[in-house]
């Protein structure tokens, strides 16, 4: 094996709280039928690499339900995608520290496999990259570590990973996540005053025999505490990237990478049929709409609209909408399974999906919710949040979880 893929599965996902109060991050569903961990999984198939680990620990049942439903590999080809679980051993008392610590928990199992090299992912973002030109890039520098970077406007600064490379491609600085104004004008890398700033993706490429040696350290975190040191001691290269790139951290930033997915030139787009997305195939039927009005809208499969209008929005598998319905500016998960005539009489809340004449804007709407009859939803101003029993606002975009059933008439508005 000359590359193993590992997919850090992340922490508690605080900042896309309240989609991740019942998931890990890349369980969170994207683009109507995909989950956010497809994206790097499908990158790395498509790139050639056909092992790869994904590492996870909080609320993870439901991706490691994902990864061994959605990726089989038979008999006559080699490879696998597989699950490394956080797990306490009579050498390891506690669980994962950070995303350097979570890698150092599993060191063992990672040297068993005898990979040459060890291409480190973060399993919530959107974007396409062929990691083979990465890793022939890696190779041909003579580099120890590899980091994919990409070029930042200065109010993007406090949210990556900067760094400062030499013109042969060497990082000689690296800051994470600097807010401080005299070490930012010590990282430009660029005269383009909209984009002076290099950018780590989290995206790593590590010799196995130096990733063991670094980790054999008290160091935590990639960003925080070992690239920062390895600068000064490895052949430290970052590998230029141009494509579209969206690190999904926050609940403004998913929903605006999925309502993207609905312009008529999207920066991505999950139709590539060189480069496809894959997921877990459900063989649901051709969704149907009957009287609807639908202007910019991404449907996936299974959806039953009747007679409602829906703009600039995108809509989840299985999703019901009934008559007089209004939604613009959302998104719209859908549901895990077609809910019967019988299930429904037998429950006192709302069907699974859309009530009638229901108004929904600015919002985000988990899987399996039930929203009753003229519920209108409407946004906040941008920096409000709120928490209450049945619904959250995340920076004025209202987030309605998993599983909620919010009774005929509510209405949640400024």
């Amino acid at each position: 094996m000359d590359v193993l893929c590992l997919i850090l599965g992340g922490g508690r996902g605080t900042r896309l709280w309240p989609l991740t109060k019942d998931r890990a991050k890349p369980a969170v569903p994207i683009g109507g039928k995909y989950r956010l961990v497809d994206i790097c999984v499908s990158n790395c198939l498509n790139s050639g690499l056909h092992y790869v680990a994904v590492l996870t620990q909080f609320n993870s049942v439901s991706l490691n339900r994902h990864i061994a439903q959605t990726y089989h590999f038979d008999f006559f080809h080699s490879g696998w995608v597989q699950i490394l679980a956080a797990e306490q051993t009579t050498a390891i008392s506690d669980w994962y520290q950070g995303t350097a610590d979570a890698v150092r928990k599993q060191l063992e199992n990672i040297c068993a496999m005898n990979a040459e090299d060890i291409l480190i992912l973060a399993g919530d973002h959107l974007y396409r990259m062929d990691y083979a030109g990465l890793l022939r890039y890696h190779r041909a520098n003579r580099a120890q570590i590899t980091v994919a970077v990409k070029r930042v406007a200065e109010k993007d600064t406090s949210r990556f990973g900067i760094l400062q490379q030499s013109p042969d491609g060497r990082i000689k600085a690296f800051a994470e996540k600097p807010r401080d104004r005299d070490r930012l004008a010590q990282l430009v890398s660029s005269e383009d005053s909209t984009l002076p700033y290099l950018a780590s993706m989290g995206i790593y490429v590590f010799q196995t025999r130096i990733l063991s040696e670094l980790l054999d350290s008290e160091y935590v975190d990639f960003g925080h505490d070992l690239l920062p040191a390895a600068i000064h001691a490895y052949r430290v290269f970052g590998y230029p990237f141009e494509g579209y790139w969206e690190d999904i951290g926050t609940i403004r930033s998913y929903y605006e990478a999925n309502l993207a997915l609905v312009k008529p030139a999207p920066p991505f787009t999950f139709s590539d049929q060189v480069w496809p997305v894959y997921a877990r195939p459900r063989f649901l039927p051709g969704s149907h709409l009957k009287d609807a009005r639908c202007n910019h809208v991404l449907l996936a499969d299974g959806c039953v609209v009747e007679e409602a209008e829906i703009h600039n929005s995108l809509i989840g598998n299985r999703t019901v909408i009934q008559p007089g319905v209004r939604i613009r500016d959302a998104v719209l998960m859908g549901a895990s399974h077609y809910e019967g005539e019988a299930e429904q009489r037998v429950s006192e809340e709302p069907a699974i999906g859309i009530g009638k004449g229901s108004h929904i804007e600015g919002a985000i709407v988990d899987r399996d919710v039930r929203i009753g009859p003229g519920v209108r939803i409407e946004p906040f101003p941008p920096g409000t949040d709120i928490d209450e029993e049945s619904w959250s606002v995340r920076d004025g975009i209202v987030v309605i979880p998993h599983h909620t059933a919010l009774p005929a008439g509510t209405v949640i508005a400024p």
